[in-house]
């Protein structure tokens, strides 16, 4: 199992420890915890940008490079990219990720 450490984008709320099974999503991982924040609307098929988040920096060197479809999407996050946008639905999960740092944006529309 893989622990994923999600903070929701308002510090007063807790953040959500996620357990996930590698070779799955990010998104999925959420979708499956019912994480609130991540809609997923496409479903992972890279077509909405509503699995927006933000990797910590700590994080960023340990994910493949984003592909340029992924890029382009980040373009269409209701929320202003920042560095470590990435789409969850891209991230797949790995051992090397136990203990994955995420924030969540404020809203995905």
């Amino acid at each position: 199992m893989i622990t994923i450490h999600m903070q929701a984008h308002h510090p007063a709320q807790a953040p959500l420890t996620l357990q996930a099974q590698p070779g799955q999503s990010l998104m999925q991982a959420a979708v499956d915890n019912n994480v609130p924040g991540i809609q997923a609307d496409c479903g992972g098929l890279m077509t909405c940008a509503t699995c927006h988040v933000v990797v910590h920096e700590d994080w960023l060197k340990q994910l493949p490079p984003m592909g340029s479809d992924e890029d382009g999407m980040l373009a269409f996050t209701a929320q202003t990219r920042e560095l470590g946008s990435r789409l969850s639905c891209q991230i797949m999960l790995t051992e090397a990720l136990d203990g994955l740092q995420v924030k969540l944006p404020a809203s995905q529309y």
